[in-house]
């Protein structure tokens, strides 16, 4: 049932129980930090929206009506009730700001949050912050379930249901081990040749096989993989032994490349860039260290 327009705010009640408490409009608006003309106006207009008198008015003060001693007993009680409320809420924020739930793929989690986090906790040096890896599908079911607060993925769109932003660029390499024969093909493999290869490959969901096979199908599709495997370092690990070419983000392999262990491999007919989000649910806003953290993704690296 909607609340009638009679029914004054709480401003107004207040200074109503200020007036019957101190017997004059002019301490009730010194003590609330309002002029006596304002407090004079608003009494009034709070009489005439209530459709009653609520004080009586002479030289010695102003004291309640019989009308506006009810009206300020059911006051007592409304002011009280928003007090109780302003407190829950104060605490379900505290709850809130006290903690922070992330869950980010792979490469985010492994190569950008750690340096946001050192830079969160000067920020709010209280908060208890979680990290959990998941690849991009399972993270944006993640924080669709309300199992975490913010949630970062790869991969070419923003999943269904949950809002996001772009906060970096990430871009994914064709790797092989130095004995490997494609290590020493200096303009690279041709867009066919990849797509006909057994990679190792990320596992379906993942954000790098989504925009992998995206870029592919116009290609012939991606072949079978030789390999699936579910980390980073399990990819990069099987690059240098030889067992096949890989294909994985930049960040993650900048020390391989640059010793020497592992080599680039181009491939001039694909784009295989792709953007890195933060989501969260769709029609909310992040808030309290969410939203602190998001703000520390915009000095992202190559974003």
């Amino acid at each position: 049932m909607a609340v009638s327009h009679r029914v004054p705010d709480l401003g107004a009640l207040e200074l109503l129980l200020a007036v019957v408490r101190l017997g004059s409009v002019g301490r009730a608006a010194a003590e609330l930090g309002v002029t006596q003309p304002a407090a004079s106006a608003r009494i009034r207009s709070m009489e005439r929206q209530a459709g009653v008198a609520l004080l009586e008015r002479s030289p010695r003060g102003s004291r309640p009506t019989e009308a506006g001693a009810l009206v300020a007993e059911w006051a007592r009680q409304v002011i009280a009730a928003a007090e109780a409320l302003d407190a829950g809420l104060g605490a379900l924020r505290e709850r809130r700001d006290g903690r922070l739930r992330v869950v980010a793929s792979l490469t985010v989690a492994e190569y950008l949050m750690p340096g946001w986090l050192v830079t969160l906790k000067t920020v709010r040096p209280g908060v208890a912050v979680t990290l959990r890896t998941a690849n991009s599908t399972v993270v944006a079911e993640e924080v669709r379930g309300g199992s975490a607060d913010l949630g970062f993925v790869e991969g070419t769109r923003t999943p269904a249901g949950l809002s996001g932003t772009v906060v970096a660029t990430d871009r994914l390499v064709v790797v092989v081990g130095a004995g490997h024969a494609w290590a020493r093909r200096r303009s690279g493999v041709t867009a066919a040749e990849l797509a006909a290869t057994p990679l190792v490959l990320r596992e379906q969901g993942s954000g790098t096989r989504e925009v992998l096979d995206r870029a592919l199908a116009s290609h012939g599709g991606t072949a079978s993989p030789l390999l699936q495997l579910a980390s980073t370092t399990a990819l990069k690990a099987a690059a240098v032994s030889g067992a096949g070419p890989v294909v994985v983000s930049d960040l993650a392999v900048a020390d391989e490349l640059a010793a020497g262990r592992l080599i680039s491999v181009p491939v001039p007919e694909l784009d295989l860039s792709r953007p890195l989000r933060a989501v969260w649910p769709a029609g909310q806003r992040p808030a309290g260290p969410a939203r602190d953290l998001l703000g520390l993704t915009r000095g992202a690296p190559r974003g």
